[in-house]
């Protein structure tokens, strides 16, 4: 029964079955269980048959590499004796191929029906792998997919840029200039001071005042500032964190928590980089407790001055980009008046004079070096006793008049607090964006490598295999490549949005922002070590920049707020109903809800369907309600226990952090539902195209691999069996497989210039 050319018709009707089975080398003992069940009653297989078939159904000793390549043969050479609409399913291909090899059974439509029900036990009853198959048959030899794109990549970039198109366009033409390139440099003096000429250069293009009012030198248009942001962060990293401080945090704090006054004296000479400044926040003690941050300004009555002052050497302000070039600080601290704390507020602290001399009561240090972005000047700062005039409080939402008493316009200082802290926004989408950018990059740099790059030959004498058609190849790099498309369209929708918001939408803008910005960064830190991994050896070359992008990006994790820290904002902001009041009166608030609020019941939220057809399967109904379900489930379950632990008498902060863990889990739950939004509502304003097409298998793809990333959760709750989740794996590796000849167009398609990617890899000679 080992050779090729003994194998009955009972055998043969099988082996398609068998073939595709094991074509992920995994079978589980349960469902081998089964199948040996079923091959005990089919009378048409003799007792050496079953023997010799249920030899191949141990999971633990799957068939030898020699073994499948006997049964591809032998599938080869009876499928070619069949006419061409075998194409129906698996079971009848089976049937089919072991009538041509002979007689089997009196009555085909029950052999028919005993191989359908194997077919279904495997739960591989899908086109997709009856096309896998029929592709494998249909071959003279195992081939590499086909290499030509079904879309242009030209088209597919405009659909990405947008709106933004002709400002994205501009910027890419501007870096190809090789006045932005700076080369390896190892001094960070030198480095900086090449850092600062770039970003002069590009003040002088008017593009670090596009998001300040028309008035002062801008064009009022945050989503052409964050489009610039964008594409510095694919061409070099410390200049997009330089670009970034002096333009979107040190003039966007005064754009934002400032008024006329303050817009008309700064931010004029900011655009222009005439004043170079500071976003004095994090403190050393205090990193992510913004509202307990230990700096003070103290209001002076007599003299209608503050004095900004560090209480001890840990309050001291902490990785202060621009700390060295600039001359002003945006100071974050306890603003005290008459005796009393009226919370975080934002003044205007001069800590340089004309001739670049630090101001007597100012100490700052040198970061010095650090992992990464060493072309940026970071440093730590301390104030001792410093007085600054009354007009250098940043008033718009709070304010302290010649008499001497305080107002604001939001009387809730909790709720004037959160309001303040959306002057972060912007940057946190601007971090998103560049990480995404930077993931874009290396993915740019390993798909083109693993296109060239040639490993190990099929046979003697043949040419060696190119990296992309591994299979493994194209797993560790495709997923990544789908996000990075599902992250940009998601923050690129969520600028636009921050773009014409209003103070009513920037709650929600808020929560989105946190998530997608703790997400996006993650993805790009993982992206690229992948990436460094898949160039092997080439990949940790220094010409070939993965290395730069990796220890570049890697800050963007923690900075503009720790992504752990801005998860739990996330979930915090999705615990109530009322998440206004929330905001405003903190954990209590919450948790009066959730003592009062009368539970779901599950049956509420019963799962879509647990047998779910190949249609449903890829259908945006099942994928929508699947991410729903988990974040709704999730959401209601944390609810549930903090009910419980309030009725244990712990307090709302001890609650809390006994469902941490949970709170994370949710929030990255509402996070991958929202980017799955996000890309359809981009998808759902394009005519019907190829490139359309494209994006909706992406975002498909998208949705099933989030899916399969929880597997382990829908099974533990029982909104999916194990044959289902099954499927989506087989149907996961089938669109990876589609996807391949479409990688080098997809990259393209990201409109990096190559004076932007700049790998000797992507256009040397690889072997």
């Amino acid at each position: 029964m080992d050779s090729s050319q003994t194998f009955s018709p009972g055998v043969l009707s099988l082996l398609p079955l068998f073939y595709v089975g094991w074509s992920d080398s995994v079978l589980s003992p349960t469902e081998m269980e089964a199948i040996h069940g079923r091959l005990e009653t089919m009378d048409f297989l003799t007792e050496s048959d079953k023997a010799y078939l249920i030899r191949h159904t141990d999971p633990r000793n799957p068939p030898s590499e020699a073994v499948f390549k006997e049964w591809l043969q032998v599938l080869r050479a009876e499928a070619h004796k069949l006419p061409a609409d075998r194409k129906q399913t698996i079971a009848q291909l089976g049937l089919d191929i072991a009538k041509a090899g002979g007689h089997i059974g009196d009555n085909d439509a029950a052999v028919l029906k005993a191989l359908t029900a194997i077919e279904q036990e495997l739960g591989i009853y899908t086109q997709e792998n009856l096309d896998m198959i029929l592709h494998q048959l249909d071959a003279g030899h195992i081939q590499s997919a086909p290499k030509s794109a079904t879309f242009d990549p030209a088209r597919l970039q405009a659909i990405l840029d947008g709106k933004r198109a002709a400002m994205l366009n501009k910027t890419r033409s501007l870096l190809k200039d090789p006045f932005f390139w700076t080369g390896t440099i190892r001094d960070k003096e030198e480095h900086r001071s090449r850092i600062l000429t770039m970003t002069r250069a590009l003040a002088q293009q008017g593009l670090g005042a596009l998001a300040y009012p028309k008035a002062y030198g801008g064009q009022n248009d945050m989503g052409e500032y964050a489009a610039v942001f964008s594409v510095l962060a694919s061409h070099d990293l410390s200049l997009t964190v330089k670009f970034g401080v002096q333009f979107g945090l040190f003039g966007g704090a005064i754009a934002r928590l400032g008024t006329d006054e303050h817009h008309r004296l700064y931010l004029p000479r900011i655009g222009a980089t005439e004043l170079l400044g500071c976003f004095a926040m994090t403190e050393t003690g205090h990193g992510s407790n913004v509202k307990d941050l230990e700096t003070t300004a103290t209001y002076n009555p007599d003299t209608r001055t503050f004095t900004i002052h560090t209480p001890h050497e840990g309050a001291g302000k902490e990785y202060i980009g621009n700390a060295l070039h600039g001359s002003m600080a945006v100071v974050f601290a306890q603003l005290v008046v008459n005796g009393e704390q009226h919370g975080i507020h934002a003044l205007l602290v001069p800590y340089r004079d004309a001739s670049g001399q630090v101001l007597p009561g100012i100490r700052v240090a040198d970061c010095g070096y650090k992992m990464g972005l060493n072309g940026v000047d970071n440093g730590r700062i301390w104030f001792d006793h410093v007085v600054v005039p009354r007009e250098n409080l940043l008033n718009r939402y709070g304010d302290v008049d010649d008499a001497g008493q305080y107002s604001s316009p939001i009387k809730n200082p909790n709720k004037r607090f959160f309001t303040m802290l959306g002057a972060l926004v912007g940057g946190r989408l601007c971090v998103g964006l560049g990480a995404v950018s930077a993931a874009k990059t290396a993915l740019h740099i390993a798909i083109q490598y693993g296109l060239k790059r040639r490993q190990f030959s099929p046979r003697d004498g043949e040419p060696e295999t190119i990296l992309m058609d591994y299979p493994t190849h194209q797993h560790r790099l495709i997923p990544l490549l789908v996000k990075s498309y599902a992250y940009q369209m998601a923050l690129t929708n969520l600028g636009e949005q921050y773009a014409v918001a209003t103070e009513d939408d920037m709650r929600k803008i808020e929560t989105k922002a946190a998530g997608l910005k703790a997400m996006a960064t993650w993805h790009a830190t993982h992206s690229i070590q992948t990436c460094r991994e898949a160039c092997g050896g080439k990949g940790y070359l220094t010409e070939n920049r993965i290395g730069d992008l990796k220890a570049d990006s890697d800050i963007f994790t923690t900075f503009e707020g720790d992504n752990t820290v801005l998860l739990q904002l996330v979930a915090k902001g999705l615990l109530t109903e009322f998440r206004q009041s929330f905001h405003d009166d903190g954990f209590g608030a919450v948790m009066r809800y959730l003592g009062s609020k009368i539970s779901n019941t599950w049956a509420e939220m019963s799962p879509f369907a647990s047998n779910t057809s190949l249609e449903q399967l890829l259908s945006d109904d099942f994928h929508g309600e699947a991410l729903r379900y988990r974040e709704k489930k999730m959401l209601i379950s944390i609810s549930d226990r903090m009910r419980d632990y309030l009725k244990k008498r712990l307090s709302a902060y001890d609650a809390f952090l006994q469902c941490q863990m949970h709170m994370i889990a949710l929030a990255e739950a509402y996070t991958e539902r929202l980017v799955w939004r996000e890309m359809g509502k981009t998808i759902q304003q394009l005519p019907e195209s190829p490139e359309r097409i494209m994006l909706e298998k992406i975002r498909r793809y998208y949705a099933l691999h989030t899916i399969d990333q929880a597997k382990g959760w829908y099974l533990e709750t029982g909104y999916l069996e194990g044959s289902v989740t099954k499927t989506i794996r087989r149907i996961l590796h089938k669109l990876t497989q589609e996807l391949r000849p479409e990688v080098a167009a997809l990259v393209t398609a990201w409109g990096i210039p190559e004076s932007s990617v700049r790998a000797e890899i992507v256009w040397g000679n690889v072997h």
